[in-house]
């Protein structure tokens, strides 16, 4: 197995201390956003291998040189010869974009459109990054808030009408008028195609009414503070939100419009880059596409907690297979547990100190484990494992 060198992304919206604060490392003033962990070739994770005369090699290199050594064979036939995953670390200061993703017909679709019309892969109104899907979930390790699927209707409306802002009676309106589906399309349409000028009136008020009412509308005084007069903040209010507290974890599937507002925790997804956004972002919304994935009918938030097994795994079931993400609690004198499997791995350390192999492992230090490599755990700490269904 190899211990993996990670890059932390210093997207604006990262906390400046909670990374910092897991690694045991020096804040550097500047936010720290998401430690990347696999073979995306974004920011790939590095190791180094003894028969590689010593030299630092990427991790999607060392895959594309000889992927059934590294991933197994299984994995290779399901996926192809890529590292199916991406995990992270994710410490959010400030809400991220409302956003949602399609699913993989969605994505291959998109994909080839804008292929064929030649819009450049780098360009800000392009929609398809690649031709995947990006079915995520995210596993609490401080309380975390964020926004997970729409709320009825009737919710949404007493939840607006409280703040008495007249510009926000006529969504009010259609909310209690239309039926379901119908009213959170014709609602979300409305706010995403708003003059720009009076929407961000709209937000001014609805923020200061929010801000002085407090309780469940404080969430949205403070969404509006980091985005003064987007029209995600009203969006916003149309989606259930979310308090995970360390441990429970939230499955974002496709076509579920979410955000994630403010915590630290471990983020698992197909990889893709995938992503349309609703607000919150001075990114690109493509709302006529938008309007096309979202899938309109209100949920549950579904909190994930962990199912546990006699050998002490903890599992976060999922519906897909390009990932798995489970939990092992290891505690002193407790037997060694063994974590050898036919499909590739990464073990990232939250806590304590535990042994993986012969490594010793610190908050916030993985390795990866290629295909059928024995490995054996133990010792004291948390170690979350990430790897594939097949």
């Amino acid at each position: 197995m190899d211990r993996l060198s990670n890059t932390v992304r210093p997207y604006a919206w990262g906390s400046t201390t909670a990374i910092p604060e897991l690694l045991g490392t020096a804040p550097t003033g500047e936010p720290q956003a998401e430690m990347w962990m696999g073979a995306h070739p974004g920011a790939p994770s590095r190791l180094t291998r003894p028969a590689g005369d010593g030299v630092e090699q990427a991790l999607d290199d060392v895959i594309a040189a000889d992927p059934e050594r590294e991933l197994g064979a299984a994995a290779v036939r399901a996926f192809g010869p890529r590292l199916p995953f991406l995990l992270k670390l994710l410490a959010a200061g400030a809400p991220l974009s409302l956003q949602v993703h399609p699913d993989l017909a969605q994505a291959q679709e998109g994909y080839e459109d804008e292929e064929r019309r030649g819009v450049p892969i780098d360009a800000p109104q392009r929609t398809y990054k690649d031709a995947n899907h990006k079915p995520e979930l995210i596993c609490a390790l401080t309380p975390f808030d964020g926004l997970c699927g729409f709320r009825r209707p009737a919710e949404a409306a007493e939840l607006m009408e409280a703040l008495g802002v007249d510009s926000l009676k006529p969504y009010v309106d259609l909310l209690r008028a239309r039926p379901e589906e119908a009213a959170l399309r014709e609602v979300l349409t409305a706010v995403l195609t708003a003059d720009p000028a009076e929407m961000a009136g709209t937000v001014g008020e609805a923020a200061e009414a929010a801000g002085r009412l407090g309780g469940t509308h404080a969430p949205y005084a403070q969404i509006a503070h980091h985005y003064p007069g987007d029209p995600g903040v009203i969006a916003a209010m149309l989606l259930n939100y979310v308090q995970l507290q360390p441990g429970e974890a939230m499955f974002l599937g496709a076509g579920v419009p979410h955000a994630y507002l403010g915590g630290l925790g471990v983020e698992i997804m197909a990889n893709s880059d995938n992503v349309l956004r609703c607000g919150l972002t001075p990114k690109h919304v493509d709302v006529a596409e938008l309007l096309r994935i979202v899938r309109f009918e209100p949920t549950e938030p579904g909190v994930l907690r962990p199912e546990a097994a006699p050998s002490g795994e903890e599992l976060y079931e999922t519906p897909v297979d390009e990932f798995r993400l489970s939990r092992h609690v290891l505690t002193a004198g407790g037997a060694p547990v063994d974590l050898t499997a036919v499909t590739p791995q990464i073990l990232l350390c939250t806590a304590g100190a535990p042994l993986v192999g012969e490594l010793t492992l610190a908050a916030g230090e993985s390795v990866f484990v290629p295909a059928e490599e024995k490995v054996e755990v133990s010792g004291t700490g948390t170690l979350f494992r990430a790897t594939v269904v097949v």
